[in-house]
């Protein structure tokens, strides 16, 4: 599977501490009829076994909806569970590595924080960049921020799709403006609302405007 622009629109990741005791796989699918259009598992703490299972039983209610489903940072376990990628951050396994043994039909998201690190992961086979922090992230407290000109800087230094991430909630969504990223990826903007739903599908209203 590839990803394409419209895929990123709005990339929601999970956060268990968001979701609580609320059934993962349900939580998800409300976020996909909301109109979130990609979704990254993002899970710490648990063994390996347990990732692939979680991933494959998301698999199931991503493909159900056409929506790519993305595992953070274990590269294996999304390849494991059937998954459509991995997204690793800048101290995970190197993207040339992982397109050498994943082939080119994986979908590999990287993080940039630079232009040089965007340029570098797009020379490594990486499909899109995800960029920030662009406002303090209530999921990462030591997260770097970035300025809304080297968001538009890195954007515009590759041809490949990013992703804006860090802090962005429909409160402050607006501030980011276009600056030349594909959409936005959020947190406890959808997953940490009581109706899932419902907060993704503001968030995709005011995205299109």
């Amino acid at each position: 599977m590839s990803i394409k622009k419209d895929d990123l629109i709005l990339y929601a990741i999970t956060d268990r501490n968001c979701i609580g005791e609320r059934d993962l796989c349900e939580v998800v699918e409300q976020a996909i009829l909301g109109g979130a259009t990609c979704i990254q598992l993002r899970e710490k703490g648990i063994s390996e076994d347990e990732l692939v299972n979680e991933a494959a039983a998301l698999k199931k209610v991503c493909s159900k909806y056409g929506v790519p489903l993305i595992v953070n940072d274990n590269w294996q376990a999304a390849l494991k569970s059937g998954a459509d990628g991995v997204h690793v951050g800048i101290e995970d396994a190197p993207v040339r590595e992982i397109r050498k043994a994943a082939g080119n039909d994986f979908i590999i998201g990287a993080t940039a924080k630079t232009v040089q690190q965007a340029e570098t992961a797009e020379a490594e086979g990486a499909d899109y960049i995800g960029v920030g922090a662009v406002f303090p992230s209530p999921t990462k407290k030591n997260a770097i921020r970035i300025t809304s000109e080297q968001l538009a800087e890195i954007c515009s230094s590759v041809s490949i799709p990013a992703v804006a991430i860090g802090g962005i909630s429909l409160e402050n969504v607006g501030e980011i403006g276009d600056c030349g990223q594909a959409g936005i990826a959020v947190v406890s903007a959808v997953f940490g609302k009581i109706d899932v739903k419902k907060a993704a599908g503001l968030l995709r209203e005011k995205l299109g405007k």
